[in-house]
């Protein structure tokens, strides 16, 4: 990656997002935030602009810059990814650290932050715009789709699915095979061992269903 880098966030995962660019030797241009309090201050001395929705800044965007969305909420994300793809016609880059292991012949989709200690194992698949988190194994044949978050430590085992946006707490172990259905939630340190369905959220040793 030739260009420099402007992160639209500036809180959460925008500072880790930070020292991933800077762990591959690529330079951050800015943050841009909707929080106004923010703007004029510096994280590790990279300012905060002004707003992500600012054409000012936003024109850059492709032309001289590549552009990657650090924020955590699923809805404001898909939010911004359809800012950049409809007014400046361009893909969020991966955010891959230095220190992630990316096997050479997993697929990896476009926006993706992967931070130091990941394992993405043969074969696998990563869709666009997920959150991995530090040490987190994706095993070979594992297939994880868009807007997916996966909590530090976790561990997905061979031939596992994982629909969009669902979230995988820290910490969580995925037997092989098992199917996470679309919007799903696994609390942090969970086993699961059965398949769990769209929208459900499950948690324990073995997961299951919480009550509403």
């Amino acid at each position: 990656m030739d260009k420099p880098v402007i992160i639209l966030g500036a809180k959460g995962i925008a500072h880790p997002a930070l020292e991933i660019f800077n762990s591959n030797q690529i330079i951050v241009y800015g943050f841009l935030d909707e929080d106004e309090k923010l703007h004029g201050s510096e994280i590790n001395v990279v300012p905060v602009l002004g707003h992500p929705e600012d054409d000012g800044y936003l024109k850059l965007i492709g032309k001289k810059c590549e552009a990657f969305v650090a924020v955590d909420d699923n809805k404001y994300r898909k939010f911004l990814v359809e800012l950049l793809n409809e007014k400046r016609k361009v893909q969020p880059v991966n955010a891959v650290h230095g220190r992630a292991y990316i096997s050479t012949d997993a697929a990896i989709g476009h926006g993706n932050f992967i931070n130091a200690n990941s394992h993405v194992g043969a074969g696998a698949k990563i869709g666009n715009h997920c959150l991995i988190h530090s040490g987190a194994i994706i095993e070979h044949q594992a297939e994880v789709g868009d807007f997916v978050q996966l909590g530090a430590g976790s561990v997905i085992n061979s031939n596992v699915s994982i629909k969009e946006g669902a979230f995988i707490g820290s910490g969580v172990v995925i037997v092989a095979g098992i199917t996470i259905g679309k919007d799903a939630r696994v609390g942090a340190g969970s086993v699961v061992i059965a398949d769990v369905k769209d929208g459900e959220t499950v948690f324990g040793n073995p997961a299951a269903p919480i009550k509403k």
